[in-house]
């Protein structure tokens, strides 16, 4: 299996800006997610970090996001990773079916939800709270391309919503300085 340097020089050579900033939002919240549901945390941040190596390529295809990735990552992660990054993009005619492929659709997907939230809370990541956050979920015009009904698939891996809300903002407050969230202090 790939180490994290080496996956993070492949990542950082296939993508820039936010992309990187996601693929480590969605690393922190998979092993956090792997460390809940006692799976491989390894594995998991792995490829939260991966899934989506071949964004940039595929962008005008989206129809191949995931795949190609799986493609190139083949012989670097085992076949249950290189599935779930296949089918965190149903578009590409996958499905989600363990619950590896459903943390890894509702890990990333929600990484867009409370990067939007830190970003417009004077106090950023200190203090978030699963209530705000599903309030924010209800207002369809906040951060509007995350698509909430992913998010909810965190009950296709035994988490309420308020418990992998609250995860998901552990694990990216504990990342908040490397992906530009850290607030300063008066």
């Amino acid at each position: 299996m790939i180490e994290r340097l080496e996956a993070l020089a492949l990542l950082q050579d296939r993508v820039a800006g936010h992309l990187v900033v996601h693929a480590l939002e969605t690393e922190a919240v998979m092993r956090k997610l792997a460390d809940h549901l006692g799976q491989d945390m390894q594995l998991w941040g792995l490829t939260g970090l991966l899934h989506d190596l071949d964004y940039q390529d595929t962008k005008d295809t989206p129809t191949q996001h995931g795949l190609l990735s799986a493609q190139l990552l083949a012989g670097k992660l085992p076949p249950e990773a290189l599935l779930a990054i296949q089918r965190h993009n149903e578009i590409n005619g996958n499905q989600p079916e363990t619950v590896f492929d459903h943390a890894l659709r509702c890990g990333e997907t929600v990484t867009g939800l409370i990067h939007a939230a830190a970003l417009v809370r004077p106090e950023g990541m200190h203090g978030m709270n699963p209530k705000s956050l599903k309030k924010k979920m209800k207002d369809k015009s906040f951060a509007a391309s995350v698509c909430r009904e992913t998010i909810k698939e965190c009950e296709h891996i035994g988490l309420d919503l308020t418990a992998f809300l609250t995860l998901a903002i552990e694990a990216i407050t504990a990342i908040e300085a490397e992906v530009g969230l850290a607030v300063e202090s008066a």
